[in-house]
C-alpha cells in the first residue's frame, strides 16, 4: 500500500446544497449553546467538569480506561487510584493542553506553532509517548488493528517529507473565510487526521483544536464545545467515513457525519450546561443561608471547578483561614457535599458533590 496523498485545501466539488439544512440547524444549535455560555458567570470555572470529560471521552477513543469520577478522585486522592495513574496522567495532560492552548489564543494564533505546543504538553511524561515532543514524525506510520503489519495497514498517511508541506496548506486553509465555519472543521479535523503529522497523540490534538477553531473563527464565545462524546457513541462510523475520505474521496459524507454530530452533541451540551447553571443558583441560595460567610463565592465556585477534593485543596485554593474552612465543610457535609472518606493524621478528608457529579457523567 502507498502512503496517502491528500488534497490541498480548499476543497473543490463539495455537495453544497446537500448541507444546506445541516448547516442550518447546526448553527442554530451552536448559537443556542453559546447564548447560555455567555449568560453563565465564569464558564470555564463553572463548567470545568465538561472539560474534564471531555478530556476522559477523548482518551478513551485512544484507548485509556478511567472514567470521569476516577480522574476526578484522582486529585483529590491520588493513591487510592496508583493502578491506573498511567491512564489518569494522559487524561489530565489532555486538560491541561487544552487549557493551555486556550489562554494563548488571545496571544498568538492558532497555527503550527501553537499545535506543537499542544502535542509537547499531551505527551509529556506518559507511557504512549514516542518520537519527539512538539515536532513532527520523521517517519513511517500507518493505521491499522494493533499486531498487523504496513502491508495490511487499512491507511497510511503521507511519508514524513511530505508533512510540511501538507501542513502549511492546512495552516494556511485554517485562516481563510470558507463559506461556512462549521464545515470548514469538519475538513479541518479530517485533513489534520489524514496528514498524522505526529508519531502520536494525532486524535487527541485533532480533537483538541475543535473547540479552539470555534472560538477562533468567533463562533463561540468561549472554547467549550466538545464532540468527543457523539464520536465515542459512534466509534466506527467516525472511523469509517474518515478511511472513506482516503479510500473512496468521499469528503461529503464525512462532513454530513460532522455536521450531525454537531447537531446532536450540542443538545447535549446545552441540557448539561443549563442543568449546571440551574444548580449553581440552587447551591449559591443554600450555601449562603447553610454558612452566613463572606467567602460562600469562593466556597460555590470551588466546589463546581472541583466536584472532588480534599481539606488541603479546598483551604489552598480558597485562601480561606483552616479553622474557618473547616467549619464551613462541617455545615455542608450531608447536605450539599458528602463525605467520602474520612483522613486521619496528616492524610485530609475527601468530599464529592454528587449533584454535579451527575449532571456531568
Amino acid at each position: 500500500m502507498q502512503a496517502f496523498m491528500p488534497e490541498n485545501l480548499p476543497l473543490k466539488d463539495l455537495n453544497w446544497v446537500e448541507f444546506i439544512p445541516l448547516i442550518g440547524n447546526a448553527r442554530a444549535r451552536i448559537a443556542e449553546f453559546d447564548g447560555l455560555l455567555q449568560g453563565i458567570p465564569n464558564p470555564k470555572v463553572l463548567l470545568s467538569p465538561l472539560t474534564t470529560q471531555e478530556a476522559v471521552v477523548s482518551s478513551k477513543i485512544e484507548g485509556t480506561q478511567a472514567s470521569l469520577e476516577e480522574v476526578l478522585e484522582y486529585e483529590a486522592n491520588p493513591k487510592k487510584f496508583e493502578e491506573k495513574r498511567e491512564d489518569i496522567k494522559e487524561v489530565l495532560n489532555y486538560r491541561k493542553a487544552l487549557m493551555y492552548a486556550t489562554s494563548k489564543l488571545d496571544e498568538i494564533p492558532l497555527s503550527a506553532r501553537l499545535i506543537k505546543e499542544i502535542h509537547k504538553i499531551l505527551l509529556s511524561d506518559v507511557r504512549s509517548n514516542t518520537g519527539i515532543l512538539g515536532e513532527f514524525r520523521s517517519g513511517r506510520v500507518y493505521i491499522g488493528k494493533a499486531g498487523t503489519t504496513i502491508q495490511e495497514a487499512k491507511f497510511i498517511p503521507p511519508e514524513a517529507k511530505e508533512v510540511p508541506k501538507y501542513f502549511s496548506n492546512f495552516e494556511s486553509y485554517i485562516h481563510i473565510e470558507e463559506k461556512d465555519p462549521l464545515v470548514q472543521l469538519a475538513i479541518i479535523h479530517a485533513q489534520f487526521e489524514i496528514i498524522h503529522p505526529f508519531w502520536d497523540g494525532n486524535g487527541r490534538v485533532g480533537r483538541i483544536i475543535m473547540p479552539l477553531f470555534l472560538y477562533y473563527k468567533k463562533v463561540l464565545s468561549t472554547p467549550m464545545f466538545y464532540l468527543s462524546s457523539f464520536f465515542e457513541r459512534n466509534r466506527d462510523e467516525y472511523y469509517l467515513k474518515l478511511l472513506n475520505i482516503s479510500q473512496k474521496g468521499d469528503w461529503n459524507s464525512w462532513i454530513a457525519y460532522f455536521l450531525r454530530a454537531v447537531i446532536e452533541q450540542s443538545q447535549i451540551n446545552i441540557e448539561k450546561a443549563k442543568g449546571i447553571h440551574l444548580l449553581y443558583n440552587q447551591k449559591k441560595e443554600e450555601i449562603a443561608r447553610l454558612t452566613n460567610s463572606k467567602y460562600n463565592i469562593k466556597v460555590l465556585d470551588f466546589i463546581f471547578s472541583y466536584p472532588y477534593f480534599n481539606t488541603s485543596q479546598f483551604i489552598r485554593q480558597t485562601k480561606i483561614n483552616d479553622s474557618t474552612a473547616k467549619d464551613i465543610l462541617r455545615k455542608l457535609t450531608s447536605i450539599v457535599i458528602n463525605l467520602e472518606e474520612k483522613g486521619s493524621g496528616i492524610r485530609p478528608n475527601v468530599y464529592s458533590f454528587p449533584q454535579l457529579l451527575n449532571i456531568t457523567g
